[in-house]
């Protein structure tokens, strides 16, 4: 009778602990044909990893370390699944790589991970910053605005609907304010309404060396202000974008890629994009119309819209098709990109198929 007790005692506490600890794999599988036009290395069709979301494979876990207190991580890679290899050279988990404690308080996380500036982007766009109708083509969501190393983070608790995220990135060089990068993010939801202001900042100045001095630079700042209202059969988005500074706004791609004049990163620029996402049959539709205004003396504005739908074969697997197309102005470079690329004309295509586990 004692050794049952005791097998029972200690079957039970082996329970426990694996209750209190746990450790996830997931991933995104996703392939789509791309057909690109109008630059000067289109037409282009291949096939792409990612054109909707980024293909990757990641390891998620936490572990109850009792008090309401929590440790977790999130270790994350990307993978091209039209050749099987990483998505970043001589790197890991390029994507997402951090750990951090959860209580009461909020979170703290130390590590490679979004800046708040990119979340907020990639919740209020229709098309979540992927497919050819992507916000990208237009908004400046890409290098160090989206993700960045030696970042300390911190997420607050939601409070009368209220919450907020700060993030600061060390720049680790000779100097303190060099290189580094800081931003932030407050939010509201209600009901149907959801609105977020997005903060971030980044120093791009060069430390001195022994052959060469100091190089300094403006900062470049970006805002964003977002508003969601879902109805019964959509959800209205909008977003304002204000980038000034030098590297605020920097192109997806920089390769000339139309020919003639050349494209000018804007250091003062605004951005709007109007958009919605709506279930329709058994997928959803997605559409967005965007405008680009150059303050700078270059005036190289830009219009562009985009329409997508996924079709869900079950709550994993689904079936996509998009368009975007771009309208730039006086030599401006914008070109239509997904998830994974930056795009090499002013229209793209894409169909694909994306699964998730």
């Amino acid at each position: 009778m004692k050794k049952a007790a005791a097998l029972t005692i200690g079957l039970a506490a082996c329970a426990a602990a694996q209750a209190q600890t746990s450790v996830n794999i997931y991933g995104i599988m996703d392939a789509a044909i791309v057909s690109e036009h109008g630059g000067v290395a289109s037409p282009s069709t291949r096939i792409t990893s990612g054109a909707a979301s980024a293909s990757r494979i990641g390891f998620k876990g936490s572990e109850d370390l009792g008090g309401g207190l929590s440790a977790f991580f999130t270790l994350e890679t990307g993978a091209k699944i039209d050749t099987g290899e990483l998505d970043a050279a001589n790197t890991i988990f390029n994507r997402q790589a951090f750990v951090g404690l959860k209580g009461s308080a909020g979170e703290v996380a130390l590590g490679r991970q979004y800046t708040p500036w990119h979340l907020a982007l990639v919740a209020i766009d229709p098309f979540s910053t992927g497919y050819a109708g992507s916000s990208k083509n237009l908004f400046p969501d890409n290098g160090s605005n989206i993700r960045t190393s030696n970042t300390i983070t911190y997420k607050s608790p939601k409070l009368n609907g209220f919450d907020g995220e700060l993030a600061y990135a060390m720049g680790e060089q000779t100097s303190f304010s060099t290189g580094r990068q800081f931003g932030g993010a407050v939010g509201y939801a209600s009901g149907p309404l959801a609105l977020r202001v997005a903060y971030n900042a980044k120093n791009t100045d060069v430390a001195a060396t022994s052959t060469a001095p100091a190089l300094s630079r403006t900062l470049g700042r970006n805002t964003l202000f977002t508003a969601a209202y879902k109805l019964q059969a959509a959800t209205l988005r909008f977003a304002y974008g204000i980038d000034k500074g030098f590297n605020a706004a920097t192109l997806g791609n920089s390769n000339n890629p139309y020919g003639g004049v050349k494209p000018t990163p804007s250091t003062d620029g605004r951005s709007v994009l109007l958009g919605l996402s709506a279930p329709i049959g058994p997928g959803s539709l997605m559409f967005s119309v965007m405008h680009k205004d150059d303050r700078t003396a270059f005036n190289q504005d830009a219009n562009a819209w985009g329409i997508g739908y996924l079709y869900s074969l079950s709550k994993r697997t689904g079936l996509y098709a998009a368009y975007g197309h771009i309208d730039n102005k006086n030599g401006a470079g914008y070109t239509v990109a997904n998830n994974t690329e930056s795009g090499t004309g002013n229209t793209g295509y894409n169909l694909g198929i994306r699964h998730t586990f």
